[in-house]
């Protein structure tokens, strides 16, 4: 019994002094390593680990390899001292080498006589110092030469043998030597010959790559660098993809200083990247909502209030996605109102049903007539809100602008509300006619005179409009409505000029392409915003937004509804009221202003006789680079759309700059009236057929 005893007391000891204590130490030890600043990461993997093992076994003979190329560098550095390199290059360069021969001469004896002077006390400090010291301080000296002749020997980015910062036939040794930098604009075509670069901010490491700020020659501009960064690229021996352009503005910049980053890899690839707004409970509405990330790793916030959104791409590059982001902001605000319209008819929007007050699903008559009659009713209770703010005193409303303290007071009624119409085209593209104070138009029409009105309006009262679509272009979205959307996102298209239809007329032009974009590059594209955001210096930036699947854009949207039941701000189609108020049909067309001239014609000839008003009577001829400027249309395709309606392209002398004349190509009004008049004649005749 005793020896058992003995040994569960053995065993107890065990328990209590030794394992127990090891566990906690070894835990704690651990955290405090994994979590440390002051650990470098490169300590905290395994790989980082066998790599700085695997460093330390090659420093010794990395080390004497650096001493003997310092050497070999210190000689040749004597060596053109000893030859009088420098003067001697100056003299043949001023033709005067022959009239100088004698003194070359002479001051090359002068520092042969130098340097064995140098060697012999030297020499003598050598022995001397040997002979009272010993040889420890000289060991101590040749040491530290060593050092000095490794740190001139270590080898540069592109030097032979040293593995390139980037991947490519080319070693991209600008960082190291600007001359190349210089070398490469010129291959470019971006300066001349003899022309050079200003080295504002030398090469340093930034991110996952390396940046450089330059001065351009004089009457060189930044905006050429941009559009030809393609060119620059490929003398770099880059993808663009991996060359980030911008022209430096604000203070310290000027339209010929140019920042430049060039990325290790393609920064549009890896896994995708976790939305922020899945770490928070609540957004603020009037915080921009975050929307991305760009090639330097920086987020991108997208502003919504007191603007408009478009987005455009080809199918399944992420348009939904991009629109979903906007919208997910504006969720997560118990004091936002939310109509949503979803044309496509899937189960994209279905988790927004939950919290929005307005909510249409499908791509049926029946569903483009609720679209029209939500906006209508929306159209109203912009005019009601601003004959409210009008009312108030100047320390509630100061700007006739809805501010925040308005958006969240019970009382007032004036809540944030965002209309979200994804595939708009579905809506805008009806043909259903119908009549609108008297006149005959189509329900898309309708549509996009309400849109039209909501985005010029709309913003200072708290109205935010985002709109997505596949089809941006004049026959879809009319360009009276194109033309006052403020930010543009336009992932991948077809070509440039899909981009420019999207993003501006001419961008492409700017170094904004998003035909560009790789096919893997899936949620990437170009941003132009409208508003505050991270690098809104440069007039667009390309975006990788961030990645929501649906399981994610379910538990955003129930995440909403939670903070609007405990709000008391769940209204409308989320709370089960689907009914409309009571509106005046004729206050709101009032609002909407008199028909246009080119209301219910084909497009463009639409947006023509919109934007020439009297002057299609008064004017004889019109050029095409003033149509296609004002109508933010691409050219080609303008001349064949206004060939196709009757309106054949001519040429005519007009007045130039300079006083002359110059031939231009355009149109003859007349031709255009004719147009006018015979679709309004069939547009007639439609609307009296039974």
């Amino acid at each position: 019994m005793s020896g058992h005893e003995v040994v569960r007391a053995v065993l107890d000891a065990e328990l209590v002094d030794e394992t127990p204590a090891v566990h906690v130490n070894s835990g704690g030890f651990m955290n405090w390593w994994w979590r440390s600043r002051w650990v470098p990461d490169v300590f905290k993997s395994r790989q980082g680990l066998r790599d700085a093992a695997a460093w330390l076994l090659r420093a010794p003979l990395r080390f004497v390899g650096a001493v003997g190329r310092g050497l070999v560098v210190s000689v040749r550095t004597w060596r053109r001292w000893i030859r009088v390199v420098d003067y001697r290059a100056a003299a043949e360069h001023a033709e005067k080498l022959a009239d100088k021969f004698v003194e070359i001469r002479a001051l090359t004896l002068f520092r042969w006589k130098v340097t064995g002077l140098v060697a012999v006390l030297v020499s003598f400090v050598v022995a001397l110092v040997d002979l009272v010291y010993g040889g420890t301080p000289l060991w101590i000296a040749g040491a530290i030469g060593s050092v000095a002749l490794a740190i001139v020997g270590r080898r540069k980015d592109g030097s032979p043998g040293r593995k390139a910062v980037l991947a490519g036939p080319r070693t991209l040794t600008w960082t190291m030597d600007p001359q190349v930098l210089v070398d490469a604009f010129r291959d470019a075509k971006l300066i001349g010959k003899d022309e050079s670069l200003r080295l504002v901010e030398r090469a340093s490491r930034v991110g996952g790559g390396w940046s450089i700020t330059v001065d351009l020659p004089a009457t060189r501009k930044a905006d050429d660098v941009i559009k030809h960064r393609d060119a620059l690229a490929s003398a770099l021996a880059v993808d663009e993809v991996q060359l980030i352009v911008e022209r430096v503005r604000g203070r310290g910049g000027h339209a010929g200083r140019v920042f430049l980053w060039v990325a290790d890899e393609d920064p549009y690839a890896g896994p995708p990247l976790r939305t922020p707004l899945l770490d928070v409970e609540y957004w603020d509405a009037w915080q921009p909502v975050p929307f991305g990330r760009d090639a330097r790793n920086r987020r991108i916030d997208l502003p919504l209030v007191w603007t408009s959104l478009l987005v455009g791409a080809i199918p399944r590059q992420g348009k939904t996605f991009a629109t979903r982001l906007a919208a997910a902001g504006l969720i997560l605000d118990p004091y936002t109102r939310l109509y949503v319209f979803d044309g496509k008819g899937g189960k994209d929007w279905d988790a927004a049903e939950q919290v929005a007050h307005r909510f249409v699903c499908g791509d049926e008559l029946e569903h483009v007539e609720s679209v029209r009659d939500h906006l209508v009713e929306l159209a109203a209770e912009v005019q009601s809100r601003y004959a409210r703010m009008a009312t108030l005193d100047d320390e509630v409303c100061p700007e006739s602008k809805i501010t925040p303290g308005i958006s969240r007071d019970a009382n007032l009624q004036m809540p944030i509300t965002a209309v979200v119409i994804d595939e708009v085209q579905v809506f805008l593209e009806n043909p259903t006619r119908q009549d609108v104070g008297g006149k005959k138009t189509t329900v898309g029409a309708y549509i996009a005179d309400l849109l039209t009105y909501l985005v010029r309006k709309g913003p200072a009262a708290g109205i935010v409009v985002i709109l997505a679509t596949q089809r941006p272009d004049s026959n879809t979205i009319p360009s009276r409505l194109r033309a006052v959307l403020g930010s543009r996102f336009a992932l991948r298209v077809m070509d440039w000029r899909d981009s420019n239809i999207v993003l501006g007329e001419q961008m492409n032009t700017r170094g904004y392409d998003a035909s560009t974009l790789l096919p893997s590059h899936k949620g990437v594209g170009i941003l132009r915003p409208d508003g505050e955001t991270a690098g809104a210096d440069t007039l667009a930036t390309t975006v990788r937004t961030f990645y929501m699947p649906n399981s994610e854009w379910r538990t955003i949207c129930a995440r909403g509804r939670e903070l609007r039941e405990a709000a008391g701000t769940l209204t409308g189609h989320a709370a089960g009221d689907d009914t409309t108020r009571a509106l005046d049909p004729s206050a709101v067309v009032m609002a909407l202003g008199p028909s246009t001239a080119g209301e219910g014609l084909p497009e463009p000839l639409g947006s023509v006789i919109e934007y020439l008003g009297d002057e299609v009577d008064a004017r004889e001829f019109v050029p095409t680079a003033e149509l296609v400027e004002a109508l933010e249309v691409e050219p080609t395709a303008f001349a064949r759309q206004m060939a196709e309606l009757g309106c054949k392209p001519v040429r005519q002398y007009v007045p130039g700059e300079d006083g002359g004349t110059r031939r231009v190509r355009g149109y003859m009004t007349v031709d255009i009236r004719a147009a006018r008049d015979d679709f309004g004649a069939d547009s007639v005749a439609e609307s009296d057929q039974p």
